[in-house]
């Protein structure tokens, strides 16, 4: 009788020479990825690579035929990808859905200050964080402004070498007696992440008119400029391998551009499929997904109709419902990995692993599985069995004990629209902090999971 044993399904020693080699050289493709530090720069760079490869904007054709490769934008912050199939797409389309926001600290419309000589920046922190994991870390600064002449600006700095960085401050051990005393949570204020930006020298009086003045001069930009702004500040530091083996990597912003890599490199691979092929990019996840930028807008929905009126000749009401009762879908987004620091907050016999494959969450949710979608029986079986006959090597677990915590994915937003809904993605260490932690080996599977999702689904 078969038995599910962790230690029969440790991807390194399920692969061949070859493909052990190629779990190092995606893990490094994959690095280069993880530079796009916020959601614009993502969309930009997944459609860069996208044309490419031969996708062309919708709004370029009229009519759509099998094989043919279309992206459509929203608003900078949403892209979608579709290959059309050979089957009429009325009949359903295969699509994996991930999110390219990932927790960070959002500038305040008035946000530069003076205090004691040093000028600072005020910040409200975007997604789950824990606060004190931000403090005394190089922070580089990624955005949209508008100049002096009303032009938008890109801004990215602390990124490269000769960069300046930024960071918020912490108290000395020798003074923080009441802060220790503090619950974990409460140690660090939320209005107390407050970004260093400048201090005086022998000739200024007026820190906070330096740092304009130096605005100005580089960047065109006045203190009016901040109120329209969208910047976001982030860990400054690259992507590593992490460990004398190198197969892990440590890193900002894998949940859940580890997902939406997979995604994007599965459906730049596919080629000729039966279903129509979708790759949905959306913002806003952390946050609960809503805005016209995330899952709960009509983006989707709307993006939909336009290519089934330009595969078909037109997309009445049924056509739109029948496309997405038979539609299958991905939520591609990670999980919790077991740590052995934290094995408490764990079901041992229901957590998911480093190195041992694609992580299949039935549900997420939390409590009495609130918040969460709950896949039912055909389709996960539809999922096991795909993966089973196409050498994807997958583990199932839970986000935590029962009543510790919990998690949501976009993956309820998805249901609404009576789409079939699994979420697959991978385990990961440190999730939300500005360094998390996953395998090569489970991203390289999770490309696998993806590609036969689209091929053979």
């Amino acid at each position: 009788m078969e038995q599910l044993e962790y230690k029969n399904k440790h991807i390194s020693n399920i692969l061949n020479e070859k493909e052990n080699k190629d779990v190092y050289d995606f893990g490094d493709e994959y690095k280069k990825f993880l530079d796009n530090k916020t959601e614009r720069e993502c969309v930009k760079s997944i459609i860069d690579v996208a044309r490419k490869n031969g996708f062309i904007n919708i709004d370029e054709v009229n009519k759509l035929k099998p094989n043919d490769k279309i992206y459509i934008v929203n608003k900078n912050k949403n892209v979608l990808l579709c290959v059309v199939g050979n089957e009429d797409i009325c009949r359903g389309i295969n699509l994996i859905a991930s999110h390219i926001d990932s927790p960070r600290l959002d500038l305040k419309q008035k946000p530069l200050y003076e205090d004691v000589d040093l000028a600072l920046f005020k910040t409200h922190y975007y997604g789950g964080i824990k606060k004190y994991q931000w403090t005394t870390i190089p922070l580089a600064m990624h955005g949209v402004i508008y100049d002096k002449n009303n032009e938008k600006k890109e801004i990215c700095i602390g990124e490269n070498n000769e960069d300046e960085v930024f960071c918020i401050t912490d108290l000395l051990p020798h003074l923080s007696k009441e802060q220790m005393d503090k619950k974990l949570k409460d140690g660090i204020d939320g209005e107390n992440l407050n970004i260093l930006v400048g201090g005086s020298s022998i000739d200024d009086s007026n820190v906070k008119k330096k740092i304009l003045n130096v605005l100005y001069e580089k960047y065109g930009i006045t203190e009016k400029s901040f109120i329209s702004a969208e910047i976001e500040f982030v860990p400054a530091f690259k992507a590593r391998d992490v460990g004398f083996d190198k197969i892990l990597i440590g890193g900002y912003g894998q949940d859940d551009r580890s997902c939406s890599y997979a995604s994007l490199k599965s459906i730049l691979d596919i080629d000729k499929p039966s279903k129509t092929c979708i790759s949905l990019f959306v913002d806003k996840e952390e946050i609960g997904s809503n805005g016209n930028t995330g899952m709960t807008s009509n983006f989707f929905y709307s993006a939909l109709i336009d290519i089934i009126s330009k595969c078909n000749g037109v997309c009445n009401l049924s056509d739109i419902n029948t496309t997405l009762k038979l539609s299958r879908c991905i939520s591609a987004d990670v999980t919790n990995g077991y740590d052995p620091n934290y094995k408490s907050v764990d079901d041992e016999k229901n957590v998911n692993r480093l190195g041992y494959g694609v992580a299949i969450s039935k549900f997420t949710g939390s409590r009495g599985k609130s918040g969460t979608s709950d896949a039912n029986a055909e389709y996960l079986n539809e999922i096991i069995k795909l993966f089973d006959e196409n050498n994807v090597v997958w583990q199932t677990g839970e986000l935590g004990k029962i009543d510790i915590g919990g998690g949501g994915t976009i993956a309820m937003f998805i249901t609404n629209y009576n789409i079939d809904v699994i979420d697959v993605g991978i385990p990961m260490l440190s999730m939300h902090s500005p360094f998390e932690i996953i395998s090569k080996y489970d991203i390289y599977m999770l490309y696998k999971a993806y590609y036969s999702f689209y091929n053979k689904m």
